[in-house]
């Protein structure tokens, strides 16, 4: 199945994706799953696709997508985690993932603009697999790990170079609204039965900037979610953004920055595709 939230007649609202339909599970479940995370928390897919036949639906054409967990507890994102990209960063190998965090607000939907900040014009793209925590935990084993698994989506991780290499903390950059992409539609795991040999691409203006397969991660998700429940209880809704193959604009010659106007994708086959247009900030 393919979960979204998004929003309908002035309405926020959850549901699930059937080609282009979206069907609005929200509002006929909203006593008992307000948000797409209560479900998720509660593990209630069977009841939602229990609801499709009775709930409303409409074109995805007339739905604003949000990003897919607009209120996560938690997003924790993996630097360095392709080989490619460690190396054009000139980063020394580490023996455990490197982890930084990004706040709930720094997030937008598919088909919303990546904003710009007016402080800087060094704006990058880093096309990723997010997964969403299902069954929380803490002390996860790796053989358990991909049982707390909910589900996975696309995301950009746009970032903002200049301010990410203010000092070695990368949180600065990582965090300006509106500027992590995130969707469009989580898509439960039964319906991808491999990750490994599936393909991330990300185009700028239609040209291919970033490939490579999810298998040609450092750390595996396995490794990944093992490592973040040690240092933090995992929660249902929690996101976990997996790390970016090579290829930024940082690292080019000369560098590629995103500007006002452009098109972003990231694709991953049996994931779904993210496209957003980058748009200066207003204020």
């Amino acid at each position: 199945m393919k979960f979204a939230t998004f929003k309908i007649e002035n309405r926020v609202t959850w549901g699930v994706i059937e080609g282009e339909t979206a069907i609005d599970l929200g509002s006929v479940l909203k006593d008992r799953y307000p948000d797409l995370k209560s479900l998720i928390a509660s593990e209630g897919f069977a009841a939602a696709k229990a609801e499709i036949p009775s709930a409303p639906s409409y074109s995805v054409a007339l739905i604003e997508w949000l990003p897919v967990v607009p209120n996560p507890d938690k997003i924790f994102c993996v630097g360095l985690n392709y080989e490619m990209h460690r190396k054009e960063t000139g980063r020394t190998e580490v023996a455990h993932p490197t982890i930084f965090a990004r706040f709930a607000n720094s997030q937008t939907g598919h088909l919303s603009d990546i904003v710009r900040p007016k402080v800087s014009t060094k704006l990058d793209f880093e096309g990723e697999l997010a997964l969403v925590i299902g069954k929380p935990g803490r002390y996860i084993s790796r053989d358990q790990a991909l049982d707390h698994v909910a589900g996975y989506a696309c995301f950009n991780d746009g970032s903002i170079r200049d301010w990410q290499a203010h000092t070695h903390q990368f949180t600065p950059g990582k965090n300006f609204p509106h500027t992590g992409s995130f969707g469009p539609c989580l898509v439960t795991p039964d319906e991808l039965p491999s990750m490994d040999e599936r393909t991330l691409t990300t185009r700028l203006n239609g040209e291919i900037v970033q490939q490579a397969s999810l298998g040609q991660m450092i750390f595996d998700i396995p490794t990944i979610i093992e490592y973040c429940s040690s240092f933090s209880h995992l929660e249902a809704g929690d996101v976990i953004v997996t790390g970016t193959p090579g290829g930024v604009g940082a690292k080019r010659t000369p560098p590629l920055w995103m500007k006002p106007g452009d098109i972003v994708e990231v694709e991953i086959d049996g994931v779904g595709l993210l496209r957003n247009t980058i748009a200066d900030e207003v204020q």
